[in-house]
């Protein structure tokens, strides 16, 4: 089982951090966020990763060698420009000829992996889309208008409940055709793969999820991990 790793992004909204250290580097209590990620992977059989590496990988490199030191094989593909979320599979295509876990290089999650494979062989699809629930808290009155500008309904400061990307996929290696040179991004992908004909099912994942790319999210994950609230940190 292989999974692509998602780390050659700049880090941009975690600036100034990240103008000395990759995002995947960043700490989550005592590792890098990106170690977490290997550890998890590995107990869910996945023995084979490639990092997708681009902005400061000479210290992705420097850390995480081979992959031995984790128990897992590393190897690298190296953008020369940035290529999005999709299109770093095409440089390593040849690399994926069976099922693979497709995965950016920030998420912090407590996602069973060995479920969301078992979950996506199950259904016999070309891609599965991990997902978990967001709520929006709005702090006005939201007030709901007819065409002729008659009143129809007001909801006092609601919530909203949303289903949203955690950034994880399985792939079958047929999507691998969809994807054209240069620059794609996987939202892209699931909406040429899906096309009404069903080739895209969604798994839900109930527990914990964050993305600490956003320096706000970034943040409370580390606050979680000194309480030692992240038990699989």
């Amino acid at each position: 089982m292989i999974a692509v790793i998602l780390a050659g992004g700049k880090g941009s909204r975690l600036r100034p951090y990240t103008l000395s250290l990759p995002k995947p580097l960043m700490p989550v209590g005592d590792h890098p966020i990106l170690e977490i990620v290997l550890g998890q992977l590995k107990r869910a059989g996945i023995s084979r990763v490639i990092i997708a590496v681009g902005h400061l990988e000479s210290l992705i490199r420097a850390y995480f060698g081979d992959g031995r030191a984790f128990g897992v094989d590393i190897v690298y593909s190296s953008e020369k420009t940035q290529l999005g979320t999709a299109g770093p599979l095409r440089l390593i295509e040849s690399e994926l000829d069976e099922t693979f876990v497709l995965m950016n290089g920030d998420v912090l999650s407590d996602i069973d992996f060995a479920s969301l494979i078992e979950f996506h062989r199950r259904t016999g699809r070309a891609a599965t889309v991990a997902l978990t629930k967001r709520t929006v808290d709005i702090d006005f009155g939201v007030v709901k208008v007819g065409s002729d500008n008659q009143f129809k309904e007001w909801q006092e400061k609601p919530t909203f409940e949303y289903l949203v990307s955690t950034g994880i996929y399985v792939f079958e290696p047929k999507v691998l055709r969809f994807i054209p040179d240069g620059f794609y991004n996987a939202p892209d992908l699931i909406v040429a793969l899906d096309n009404g004909n069903g080739n895209v099912g969604v798994y839900v994942h109930p527990g914990y999820w964050l993305d600490i790319g956003r320096l706000e999210d970034y943040q409370a994950a580390c606050r979680a991990a000194e309480n030692g609230e992240l038990a699989f940190v």
